[in-house]
């Protein structure tokens, strides 16, 4: 993004000087005027605005499957996630959140300042109304009497009212808006993170849900085969190994339970803190294989996902501010042209105010132009340009983040799809190894280890399972995010 710096640069003395020779050589006030205008007119006091170009290749990496036509843009959060407890969920979130009553505070807050930017470009109006009086000693007063005199004042004041001929409020205004615009689409932002947290958090617990359940079903089984065990060595038929093993293995399957019991208890804290407030009386909700998030996510051209995507927005309206703001330093060097008026009465004496003839009014132009000022100027025009540079670089940052976030996801996509099918074949083999190997078992034809091994391969698989099926889902969410999904409707 190319800038152009202005025609009359370096220290405002030299404006000085070129109009001291002005008059040096004869040039009336009127024309140096004009001359002076003529030359800033070309001048280029507020950089011209460019996007910079997308520093991340024009297309992703990884290849999207052509029947993945549905654009996270034009989904709805609430279509998107069809569990119904989930969906009341976000919508707590959505209100009760304290990240996210910060984003809307900060709105309210670009907006105020905004206002008081907006209100610079306009003059303000006073109604004043003032009473004076003075005692003058005799020594000091004409008359070489002691001398009381009273003044009465009432009508419309005009203060300071600056003539914006350089853009400088102008520009302090566009940054202004620029800077609101950036706190809605930081608000945006947050939101949709906040969408996709709260199904993370969510998802996350329905998985230690399930495989406490599936833990707890081990322990169950794990009590039934020692007691089996025991009853066999009893009668001769199993060993004092057996039922070590057995018991072995039964208080391995507690440790584990008590292990997933705690990771589940954390996990329902992490939700409640993205809610904002304990939930109470949710409706039902939907297991993990029932959740029935849109896979088929259409993931556009960088450049059409980052016009969806609010981060990237506000970090452009963060950079549009940084370059007004060059404008605003640069015009510093410029003369300030500001009014001061008043209209109204003035009296000696309050009874006649407003008596004919006591009108009163003034009118005070001030021309105010920089001759040193030991290059505070220049050092905030190079300030300026620096953060410009950094709003630049943040940017681009945002824009590489967010090409690697979708790219990563996108990878992980399909792979995990055809992962989790391999598992859920494998849980099903790793089942019917398990009912074989117990048969064999009761027969007499294998040993306890065998039995042991495929519980604990059973276990392992079914466990497998519900992680990669969560971790599918919690992909799917983090896609909808990263393509901008269409979180900017109410709940």
């Amino acid at each position: 993004m190319t800038s152009a710096r202005p025609c009359i640069w370096g220290t405002s003395a030299r404006i000085w000087v070129w109009g001291t020779s002005a008059r040096r050589w004869g040039w009336g006030t009127k024309h140096l005027v004009l001359g002076l205008w003529t030359l800033l007119a070309g001048c280029a006091l507020l950089p011209e605005y460019q996007r910079p170009e997308l520093p991340v290749p024009v297309k992703w990496s990884q290849a999207v499957a052509p029947d993945a036509a549905r654009e996270a843009s034009a989904i709805k959060w609430r279509s998107f996630f069809p569990d119904p407890r989930l969906q009341v969920l976000i919508a707590a979130a959505i209100e009760n959140n304290r990240d996210m009553r910060i984003a809307v505070a900060r709105i309210e807050e670009a907006r105020a300042v905004f206002g008081i930017a907006r209100a610079d470009r306009f003059p303000t109006l006073d109604l004043v109304s003032s009473g004076t009086s003075a005692r003058t000693p005799g020594d000091l007063s004409l008359s070489g009497r002691t001398t009381i005199g009273h003044r009465y004042d009432l009508g419309l004041s005009l203060p300071s009212f600056e003539l914006d001929f350089w853009g400088r409020v102008k520009n302090l205004n566009e940054a202004a808006l620029a800077g609101y615009l950036a706190t809605v689409e930081a608000r945006q932002a947050m939101r949709l993170a906040l969408i996709a947290d709260v199904a993370n958090a969510y998802l996350t617990l329905l998985e230690m849900d399930e495989r406490t359940a599936l833990a707890r079903a081990t322990v169950d089984s794990r009590e039934q085969t020692r007691f089996m065990v025991s009853r066999r060595r009893a009668a001769g038929l199993a060993s004092d190994l057996d039922y070590l093993q057995a018991d072995g293995v039964l208080e391995l399957a507690r440790a584990e339970l008590a292990s997933l019991e705690r990771q589940r208890a954390a996990a329902g804290n992490a939700l409640t803190l993205l809610v904002g407030r304990e939930p109470s009386g949710l409706p039902p909700g939907r297991a993990l294989s029932d959740q029935d998030m849109a896979s088929d996510l259409a993931a556009n051209m960088p450049s059409e996902v980052m016009l969806h995507r609010p981060d990237v927005l506000a970090a452009e309206q963060r950079l549009r501010a940084a370059n007004a703001n060059i404008g605003v330093a640069r015009a510093a060097f410029l003369p300030r042209i500001s009014l001061t008026a008043g209209l109204g009465t003035a009296s000696s004496a309050l009874s006649s105010l407003f008596g004919r003839g006591q009108g009163a009014w003034s009118f005070q132009p001030v021309l105010r132009l920089p001759l040193f000022d030991g290059g505070r100027t220049e050092a905030n025009v190079d300030l300026a340009e620096a953060r410009k540079n950094i709003a630049v670089a943040e940017y681009e940052k945002t824009i590489q983040q967010m090409f690697r976030e979708v790219a990563d996801l996108l990878a992980a996509r399909e792979q995990l799809a055809e992962q989790l099918r391999a598992q859920e074949r494998a849980g099903k083999i790793q089942s019917e190894r398990l009912h074989l190997a117990e048969a064999r078992y009761q027969a007499g034809v294998s040993s306890y280890l065998e039995v042991l091994d495929a519980q604990r391969e059973d276990h392992a698989a079914q466990q497998g399972v519900v992680q990669t099926r969560r971790v599918l889902l919690t992909t799917a969410a983090q896609l909808y995010k990263a393509l901008g999904g269409g979180g900017e409707d109410t709940p």
